[in-house]
Formats: structure tokens, C-alpha cells, sequence
């Protein structure tokens, strides 16, 4: 896969520049009327997450809505959960767990950065695992991110972006996927799944199921589901979607993973039941 990053000029500011923040900066403006149905309690997700997990996340944000669209999925954005690794300054160490930087995320804009669990606790999220990573892969797939902070991304391909603020572009379904591959690039991996599909790569451990069928293992069905994983891996474009639908990641709901019993539910008043 190749490198989804490409670090800004240290040369002077140019009118491409300016124009190209300006622009992003329009698109990760906030839509109003978003609610969340159950927001995420950053102690939960604390206590549940482990390195290596993908968090997925319902955004708000213009070009949010955009990449629900094209995906066809509730998931706009996907962050990786990497605990302690993170280096913190000074005044970051006496944080607590959930005030800490433990994500790390690619963002239009700013490139890839870290963030703390707090950030999300009022969206909707949703874990992803992957299942039975040896500790040295795991050091590894959080090494190789954790070495990718601070990278910026290049703004000046203005028409990249500027697609963006069509919410619902007229086109057929299953050509909406590959609209997010128009163009020449950096913006475009700027706002997807990109840079953690790359880390699980370089470890080998899948995302989408196997082309062609084979007794005993996961595989696209239709003509279509197959062409269109050939089509992600060329372009190396993956999207949180993919993480959600992936036979090789686990969904972990923290609700569940601490003994849910429904019968100590406290019903309010005129909730008993039928």
C-alpha cells in the first residue's frame, strides 16, 4: 500500500494554501440537529478498549454527512485506540485515563493526530476488534501509528475537496464508493480509513473477506461485492464501513462486556410491559 501522508512544504504559505484551510475548515464545521441515541460514556470505553481496537464514529461534521452518504453506512470517521503509547508532555502525564491522548486519528486539515476519549462522548460510536493479534503484531500496528503523528496533509488540490459539500451527489449506488477516489489524492485520504488499513497491512491481518471462494473460509458472494473489493485494494481506499462489515473484526459493545442482566433493570413508571 502506498504511503497515505505527504507532509506540507516548509516554504512560505501560498494563496492555494490559505484558500485550501479555509476550505477544510468549512467542511469539519458542525451540522446542526445531531443526537445521538446512546453517546458514548468515555469511562466505559476506557475500561473496554485495548490496543489495537478501531473505534468507529457517527460524525457531524459537513463532510461527515458526505461520507455517510457515498458509504452507505451510520460511520463517518475511524480512530485507533493505542492506551499509553501516545508520548504526552509535561502537563498531558497528570491527565487522567480518559483525558489522555489515546487515539490516534486522521482528520482533514490537521493530519494525524491524537485525541482523548473525551472527544466522542457525545457520539455514537462502535468497537472493532481484531481477534487473537499476537503481542507482536499488536506493538507493531501501534508503533507504526503512533510513528505517524504529526504528519501533515497537502490542501492545495482545492477541487479534491470542493466535492464535499454536495451532500447527496445524484448517482447510482454503486458508484458512490468510488467518488471518494476522484482526484488526485490527499484530501481524499485525508477523510477516510486509509492510514489504519495500512497499519493492519503491514501485519498481514485482513479487513475484507477473500476474492475467490474456498471451503472453510469468508468470501464475496456476488459478482459485484467482488469487483468492488478488488476495486478498494487497488486504490488502498477503505472506509470505517468496512471495518463494520469485516468477518475478521469483532464488535464489541461495552454495555455487554460487564454482565448485562436485563431482569435488574429499573423500569420507570408506565414501563413495565404489556
Amino acid at each position: 500500500m502506498t504511503a497515505a501522508l505527504k507532509p506540507l512544504s516548509l516554504g512560505r504559505d501560498t494563496l492555494l494554501d490559505r484558500l485550501g484551510r479555509r476550505v477544510a475548515d468549512r467542511l469539519q464545521s458542525q451540522t446542526s440537529g445531531y443526537e445521538p441515541y446512546t453517546p458514548s460514556d468515555p469511562e466505559t470505553l476506557a475500561r473496554t478498549l485495548r490496543p489495537g481496537d478501531i473505534l468507529l464514529v457517527e460524525g457531524n461534521q459537513k463532510v461527515s454527512a458526505v461520507i455517510k452518504y457515498l458509504t452507505q453506512s451510520t460511520w463517518s470517521h475511524a480512530a485507533l485506540f493505542v492506551g499509553d503509547e501516545t508520548p504526552l508532555t509535561l502537563d498531558q502525564a497528570t491527565l487522567t485515563s480518559v483525558e489522555r491522548p489515546q487515539l490516534i486519528e486522521v482528520n482533514l486539515g490537521e493530519g494525524c493526530i491524537a485525541v482523548p476519549l473525551t472527544k466522542y462522548r457525545t457520539y455514537n460510536t462502535r468497537i472493532c476488534r481484531p481477534v487473537g493479534l499476537t503481542p507482536e503484531d499488536r506493538n507493531a500496528l501501534v508503533s507504526f501509528m503512533v510513528s505517524r503523528l504529526g504528519l501533515k496533509y497537502d490542501l492545495k488540490n482545492i477541487t479534491d475537496m470542493l466535492r464535499y459539500f454536495m451532500p447527496a451527489p445524484p448517482v447510482p449506488v454503486r458508484w458512490r464508493r468510488r467518488m471518494l477516489a476522484f482526484g488526485s489524492g490527499d484530501p481524499t485520504r485525508a477523510i477516510c480509513s486509509t492510514l489504519i488499513a495500512e497499519g493492519f497491512e503491514r501485519i498481514r491481518y485482513p479487513i475484507l473477506p477473500e476474492i475467490t471462494r474456498a471451503p472453510g473460509h469468508a468470501a464475496a458472494t456476488s459478482t459485484y461485492s467482488r469487483e468492488e473489493i478488488l476495486h478498494i485494494r487497488h486504490h488502498s481506499l477503505y472506509t470505517p464501513r468496512d471495518f463494520d462489515l469485516s468477518p475478521y473484526f469483532e464488535i464489541v459493545k461495552p454495555t455487554l462486556e460487564y454482565g448485562f442482566d436485563y431482569k435488574r433493570l429499573e423500569w420507570a413508571p408506565g414501563r413495565e410491559g404489556p
